[in-house]
Order: C-alpha cells, then sequence, then structure tokens
C-alpha cells in the first residue's frame, strides 16, 4: 500500500491513510510529503479527514477484511458512500487514465527483486518509467508516477487473486512454486491460476522450468546466466529475466544490459547488509529461504547462523514438513516467535520450541525471544567471523525491525 499512495501522490490524488501499527513505511512516507496518514485500529482517522475533505475513494489492503469483514474503516465508507475496492481497480484505472502499458512481474518467488532490476535498467538507461514495488530502494521511490512515462512496472502478486486483475502488455514469471492455501487450497488450483494469468498477458517470459510446471511449453533463455556477476544464483536468474524483459521493450542490446545489470546495487531486505557479517532477507517460503541460504554459502561457506521468524502461524503448518531439512547445512538456528497476521486461530500455535523440534538438527537450534540475550549472541557469532542471516518477513515489530534497531 505504501507504494500506491506515493503513486497516487505524484499522479495529483490527495492521499490520505491509516496502518494498525507504526514503523518504517509509515515513517517512510509521511518523511516523503504525505501527511494525511496516521496510526489507527479504528474508524477515527477516516472519519476526522472525510469531515475535512470528501473522501472519494478508499483502497484497501487484502489483509484487512481477512482479519475483520466488520472493520470500523470499511463499515464507515460502506456507510458514508465512499467507493470501496481493493488496489487492483484503482490501479486498472491509473492505467487507462494515464495511458500506460503494465509490465506485471509475477511469481512465487523473486518478484520483488526482478521489479527492482526492471526499474534499475530503466532508469540507467535514462527512460522515464512509472512503477510500483514491495521494498525501498537505494536509486529511487517505493512508488513512483512519471507523467512521462510509457510503461508501468508492477510488483504483480498473486494473494487473494489479485494478479488476475489485469492484462499486462508483458507479464514476466519469476517462479512457480504453490503457496497461500488460504486462497488456493491445492497445488492444482495456483498452478491454474498462473495459466489464466498467462493466458491473459500479451506476452509472457519465464524460466522454461516454471511453464512446464503449469503444462505449458516454455522458449529457451536468450541471455546466458554466465555473464552475470551478481552474488545468489536467484540473483542471477531474476537479473536473466530482467535483462531479457528490457531488451525486448527497449531494443537495446543484451550486452549493453548485462554490464548495467552487473552494477544492480541490491534492494532492502533482500541479503540486505545491516552491519559487518550481520544480513537480513525477507526470505518465507521453502524456496526463498533455500535462495536465501545458497547466497549465504557462496558469501561465507559453512559459517551460517540464522535467525528465523516465520511469517504467519498458518504457513508454518503449509510448510512443516520443508522446514525438517531446510536448515540442514547452517552451523546454528535460532528460531523466534513467528510474525502474526491474517491468521487461522483455530490451527495450533507453533511455538519456537515447535518448530525447533520439527527440524531434523535439533541439537543446533535454539528456541529464543528478541532480547538482550539474543542480541549478546549475534554480536558474539559476528565477531568470530560467523555471517549472521536474519530471515524475517514481517512488517512493524518484527525480527527486522528489532534487527535494526539493535545494530544498524
Amino acid at each position: 500500500m505504501a507504494p500506491l499512495a506515493q503513486i497516487a501522490h505524484a499522479a495529483g490524488y490527495l492521499v490520505s491513510g491509516s496502518d494498525k501499527q507504526g514503523g518504517g513505511y509509515l515513517d517512510y512516507l509521511q518523511a516523503r510529503g504525505l501527511q494525511g496518514l496516521a496510526v489507527s485500529t479504528d474508524d477515527d482517522h477516516i472519519r476526522l479527514v472525510h469531515s475535512k475533505q470528501p473522501i472519494d475513494w478508499l483502497v484497501y489492503s487484502s489483509a484487512l477484511p481477512k482479519e475483520n469483514p466488520q472493520h470500523p474503516v470499511l463499515e464507515f465508507a460502506r456507510t458514508a458512500g465512499i467507493k470501496l475496492t481493493k488496489r487492483d481497480e484503482f490501479l486498472n484505472h491509473l492505467l487507462a487514465e494515464k495511458n500506460l502499458k503494465l509490465i506485471a512481474v509475477a511469481g512465487t518467488h523473486g518478484k520483488t527483486t526482478t521489479t527492482a532490476m526492471i526499474i534499475w535498467l530503466f532508469k540507467q538507461l535514462g527512460l522515464p518509467v512509472s512503477y510500483s514495488v514491495g521494498s525501498k530502494l537505494s536509486f529511487g521511490k517505493l512508488g513512483e508516477y512519471d507523467q512521462a512515462s510509457e510503461y508501468f512496472v508492477y510488483e504483480c502478486d498473486e494473494y487473494d487473486r489479485n494478479f488476475l486483475s489485469f492484462e499486462p502488455e508483458l507479464a514476466v514469471i519469476t517462479g512457480i512454486d504453490w503457496d497461500h492455501p488460504d486462497i488456493f487450497p491445492s497445488r492444482e488450483d495456483y498452478y491454474q491460476a498462473f495459466v489464466e494469468f498467462n493466458d491473459q498477458s500479451k506476452g509472457v517470459l519465464a524460466h522454461p522450468e516454471d511453464l512446464e510446471k503449469i503444462g505449458l511449453a516454455g522458449e529457451p533463455e536468450t541471455v546466458d546466466l554466465d555473464q552475470f556477476k551478481l552474488p545468489g544464483e536467484v540473483n542471477r536468474k531474476n537479473a536473466q529475466l530482467a535483462v531479457e524483459a528490457v531488451s525486448e521493450i527497449t531494443q537495446k542490446p543484451v550486452t549493453e544490459l548485462v554490464e548495467l545489470m552487473n552494477k544492480f546495487p541490491g534492494l532492502s531486505r533482500r541479503f540486505e547488509k545491516i552491519a559487518d557479517n550481520i544480513y537480513s532477507d525477507y526470505a518465507h517460503t521453502p524456496a526463498k529461504i533455500r535462495g536465501a541460504l545458497q547466497l549465504a554459502h557462496e558469501v561465507a561457506g559453512n559459517n551460517i547462523v540464522i535467525i528465523y521468524e516465520g511469517l504467519h502461524n498458518t504457513r508454518q503448518h503449509f510448510i512443516k514438513t520443508d522446514l525438517a531439512h531446510l536448515f540442514d547445512d547452517v552451523k546454528k538456528l535460532y528460531v523466534v516467535p513467528s510474525y502474526r497476521a491474517r491468521e487461522d486461530e483455530s490451527l495450533e500455535d507453533l511455538t519456537p520450541e515447535k518448530l525447533v523440534s520439527l527440524t531434523s538438527h535439533p541439537e543446533k537450534a535454539e528456541a529464543t525471544k528478541l532480547d538482550q540475550a539474543l542480541r549478546s549472541k549475534i554480536q558474539d557469532h559476528a565477531a568470530s567471523g560467523d555471517l549472521v542471516l536474519a530471515l524475517s518477513a514481517g512488517g512493524g515489530n518484527s525480527l527486522d525491525e528489532w534487527l535494526r534497531s539493535r545494530f544498524k
């Protein structure tokens, strides 16, 4: 929602909004001129804003009605006659209003990085571009609207079937592995959604092995993976798709784009260095975690220490089988309480102790809390030369925020 707020603001809309908790993204927006924002768990903020300047359109996140279908903000909008939609309808309105062609980056993993890479290439080529990406960039805003742009690059996620609301000029599919069982109860349901997304896109770029998973024939890659000097196999595969996409759109030679891609500075919360030997990564699905671990081993060999904060108790039940062996090759594993949001409260709470018991090597795993004792252990590991990697996909009050406040 944060990039969408920036985009709407830049496109000339009066923007206000609220979140249930403060944190980095709310501060980020306020520091960049969006002042109509507040922390609110009720309808007090929207009621105040509406009394001063009538609101035309309320755009809400998919999480809001899942947590509470009768949330006071939603109820106020319904009673006040305010148009009420998820972000997809507003984005389609904006694309039509501004006559923008959509480059939609979708996939179970890799979409944030690949979206950022495409934006990086546009900017390095000096081409105007509008976009929305789910991570902070060192080379641009979270979301940007440029009135001179022809293309809108969008990190188009599959949660709540959001990506099926669009008909992209070009779809870039970065990876397909079954996820979000609360939306897609079976692997077949998940794969079928990607088949539909493929069918409603004018052009599609994807790794052949991903298209084969959903029963489609894939074209061989046109860019050699060995040309990329970026750390991490997942980053090199993401870069491969980004270069193919930008080359197809701009007709720029691949050699020029690869050279620019090799200078990609990375992005927030994707193997981001917080302090010496301390990193944070947004990885939260088995495929993403494997990718982050491969990168870590590429950098530091076998001296890897992991701090694991699962994203959603519900997801931990879904990936229990994978958790048995995900961390087999790490030196030490610390497990902290999972970051909870849009949960199935009927499920057993998988505490850190229970998650440790699921691993194949519980003797090198430890259940812990975000406290001074853990801080001291992280300091000791980093000082001894271990690479400490925090896996944290939560927002406010997450392991990632705790780590930054103690070490950044």
